[in-house]
């Protein structure tokens, strides 16, 4: 008889732990006033980023007899701009998000995200409020602030700005990633690929590590930087080999961000990859009005895991993917 393993991959003790966390973050935005909203996880429009894979279906039923196409959405962002864009004020979500093709000892393609907004701050200001719910959360010691090329050139003695290609090849056959750097002729793949694999392993392991300053070819859906256009105002929280947390100074050009869906899109055709529909309700709302805010979006899986020094993901979530 086939064994069916249906039991939960955590412990009682561990869902109270993560019943705890979660009710921390909930008492820490209520004490700042900020608005607990619920958005869709389904949507018409799909993320256009070329590292994420959505998960589609199809809704057959009123007004869709043909059969309406949906994307369950890897983060609220959009939803929650719209929001922001109709006049909500700060706001935040815990709620479902889903990637496909990721699964592993820090993914699961069902995730839990904690993303909020913060009307009149930017990126720094969200900063030090992230290091005021990482401490409350995980009591840690006050977070380490850097920049993105600080990071790079303490651990590669190399300025990610300004090397070249070439120079960025080299570092990759130093650091045995040949076999794809050489493949990489643009400096975005060479960077992102240098930083995952030799700076992240290197920093943020006594304290979380606020990395900002992205280079303006990894903006996303931030702003360029004012003062360096060479950058962007973006920052990636990492805490003992744990990416944890994505935010941005956000932008809020409409014109601009279409622009970007569209080179997302058109990079995507060159790669061979399926094209994604925009999200033009997004845009639309964009050039009605966003605030001047800041966002960010964290994983509750990955808190919870840091929070419980646990190892694997599957250790904090009930059912993961092979169980579900």
């Amino acid at each position: 008889m086939e064994t069916t393993e249906w039991q939960p991959t955590t412990t009682r003790a561990q869902l109270r732990r993560r019943a705890e966390v979660i009710q921390a973050i909930r008492a820490f935005f209520a004490q700042r006033e900020v608005l607990e909203v619920d958005t869709p996880a389904l949507s018409k429009a799909a993320v256009t980023d070329i590292h994420l894979v959505s998960f589609e279906t199809t809704f057959v039923g009123p007004g869709a007899a043909q059969g309406l196409p949906l994307y369950l959405m890897t983060s609220p962002e959009f939803h929650m701009k719209r929001l922001l864009c109709a006049g909500s004020g700060c706001i935040y979500q815990i709620g479902k998000s889903f990637r496909n093709e990721e699964s592993g000892r820090h993914h699961n393609p069902e995730f839990t995200m904690l993303e909020w907004y913060r009307v009149g701050f930017d990126h720094h200001a969200l900063m030090a409020e992230m290091a005021e719910l990482l401490k409350a959360t995980l009591g840690c010691g006050e977070p380490e602030k850097v920049t993105y090329a600080e990071a790079f050139e303490r651990v590669l003695g190399c300025d990610p700005l300004e090397a070249s290609v070439a120079e960025l090849q080299a570092l990759c056959r130093q650091h045995d990633l040949q076999d794809i750097g050489d493949q990489e002729t643009t400096h975005a793949p060479l960077q992102q690929l240098l930083f995952s694999m030799v700076v992240e392993p290197q920093i943020g392991q006594a304290v979380p590590c606020m990395v900002h300053a992205f280079p303006a070819n990894q903006a996303a859906l931030a702003r360029i930087n004012v003062a360096d256009p060479r950058t962007a105002d973006r920052f990636e929280v990492y805490f003992k080999g744990i990416e944890l947390a994505n935010g941005f100074y956000e932008l809020a050009d409409g014109a601009e961000q279409l622009r970007r869906f569209e080179q997302d899109n058109r990079e995507r055709r060159a790669m061979g990859l399926v094209q994604r529909p925009i999200d033009h309700h997004l845009i639309v709302a964009l050039k009605h009005g966003l605030p001047d805010c800041a966002g960010v979006a964290l994983g509750i899986d990955r808190l919870v895991m840091l929070a419980s020094d646990l190892k694997h993901i599957e250790q904090v979530i009930a059912f993961p993917v092979g169980r579900a």
